[in-house]
């Protein structure tokens, strides 16, 4: 029960971000609580470096009107724990060069997957540790034709991803660098 508490609060929060981050008139606006029952952390502060990798040369934090899309989430109670990291950029060079660069920098996670889909971001997998002793499972590609290449590595409870596509009108690349961790009672984040 405690689980589906946490993950439920885990989307209020998820939700609620956007209104909080264009409420406050601060770009980089957090909300932290700290209680008997665990910890939250909501902001839009992510940031290449919160997901574990580098940052591609000359790369520009996504900026648009609204909400950048960026976020940083965590979850951390006794029985149930989540960290999910999102962070946007916008880059002059080609989608390939940025597959490149990156294909080498998650080899160090492990077996580096390479994806092509319709749209990113839409087969992120968290793993229920309740069901399965033996740790997550591997990732896979759902599809595999479309303008987006995935890059995936890691298990479906501890993954890295790297989504690049083309941007609209103009030559350059838009890519997402994304980290999932959830564990449950027994493991750390």
């Amino acid at each position: 029960m405690s689980r589906y508490f946490a993950l439920a609060l885990t989307l209020a929060a998820a939700l609620t971000l956007p209104a909080f981050a264009q409420d406050s008139g601060a770009k980089n606006k957090n909300l932290d609580i700290s209680s008997s029952v665990g910890d939250m952390h909501v902001g839009n502060d992510a940031d290449a470096r919160k997901t574990g990798l580098p940052l591609y040369p000359g790369a520009r934090l996504k900026s648009d009107n609204e909400n950048n899309g960026n976020a940083n989430l965590s979850v951390l109670t006794e029985a149930f724990g989540m960290t999910l990291v999102v962070a946007k950029y916008d880059s002059d060079d080609a989608p390939a060069k940025i597959v490149d660069f990156y294909r080498d920098k998650l080899k160090k996670y492990g077996k580096v997957l390479e994806c092509h889909t319709q749209t990113h971001g839409g087969d992120v997998d968290v793993h229920d540790d309740s069901k399965d002793s033996e740790g997550g499972k591997e990732l896979k590609c759902d599809e595999n034709s479309g303008p987006v290449t995935e890059l995936k590595v890691g298990t479906d409870d501890n993954q890295h991803i790297v989504a690049i596509e083309p941007r609209d009108a103009s030559k350059g690349s838009t890519f997402a660098l994304v980290y999932v961790h959830t564990r449950g009672k027994r493991g750390e984040i």
